[in-house]
């Protein structure tokens, strides 16, 4: 079943009732229930939501990855639930022995299929891409070559034009990428919480003040399905990061993902890729089930 992405721009209260979340909007006096159990991401964007300590443990119990956004009502923050797999201390005790070869094994799966999902979105866009694959064929252990940087080069100036600079603080559209991507890599941290894997350990991403390395890398070849989302949204005339244009980029995580023979929805996908992951760190596998965009 796809899970519910809920998103709360009005002042609301939010509270627990029966395992299910208890809306109650300022101007309505009759409350909204929702069940817990079909949530997948709540995000809180208003700064006057209340919200109660038990639904907040039920949500992070459940798996849910709830966003908090700042007062520019952009994410800036998620809860992260202590103990949400069975097996997490032995799953972790793999990911914590894993060899520099074993990762940087992994980061090369990692890059060459993010450039091959970079290179479909161009070919969609039916924008030149034979150099972005001849890229992804040349990717070494590690990416000791940054071919992930030589293909970001090529991609961004065919996206959005040879001006674009993808920078946090940048011009426009880069306001919508950033959102876009906050909200993947909550739902990223959240299916390696679900299979056990602690994302503040990272395989390639190690900055010291990054408390989700983990999920910084996992996301990677997810961030094309954003990138199309955005070029949708300029082609139809959005450019403000207004509400309607942040529920169109929360669609993020449903849209259907194509791994290997089966078509999932991105969040269902996000924890066959992690699943595999922890499979990759046990020696169970050699190989991380990975997004093909088509």
């Amino acid at each position: 079943m796809i899970k519910q992405t809920l998103f709360f721009t009005n002042p609301v209260s939010l509270s627990l009732r029966n395992c299910q979340m208890v809306i109650t909007p300022r101007d309505i006096t009759e409350p909204l229930t929702r069940p817990i159990e079909d949530m997948g991401c709540v995000v809180l964007e208003n700064q006057q939501i209340h919200i109660t300590l038990p639904l907040l443990n039920e949500l992070v119990h459940n798996n849910v990855a709830v966003v908090v956004c700042d007062n520019h009502m952009m994410p800036s923050s998620m809860l992260m639930s202590l103990d949400s797999n069975t097996t997490q201390a032995e799953t972790q005790k793999f990911q914590f022995a894993a060899t520099e070869p074993m990762k940087k094994q992994a980061w090369r799966q990692i890059v060459e299929q993010k450039i091959r999902n970079q290179a479909q979105l161009l070919a969609n866009l039916g924008r030149q891409y034979d150099d972005l694959k001849a890229l992804s064929l040349s990717v070494k252990s590690g990416d000791t070559d940054n071919r992930e940087g030589a293909a970001a080069r090529i991609y961004w100036s065919r996206l959005f034009g040879r001006d674009f600079r993808r920078e946090r603080d940048g011009p426009k559209p880069n306001d919508m990428l950033n959102y876009g991507y906050s909200i993947l890599r909550a739902a990223t941290a959240r299916a390696l919480l679900g299979s056990g894997l602690m994302p503040s350990i990272g395989i390639f991403h190690r900055n010291r003040y990054n408390a989700f390395p983990l999920a910084d890398d996992m996301m990677e070849p997810y961030r094309p399905y954003v990138d199309a989302i955005v070029c949708e949204m300029l082609g139809d005339g959005m450019t403000q990061l207004d509400k309607d244009a942040k529920v169109r980029l929360l669609g993020v995580l449903t849209v259907d993902v194509a791994m290997d023979s089966v078509t999932r929805p991105l969040l269902i996908a996000l924890t066959m890729t992690t699943a595999s992951l922890a499979k990759y760190f046990a020696g169970d596998t050699k190989r991380i089930t990975l997004p093909e965009f088509r």
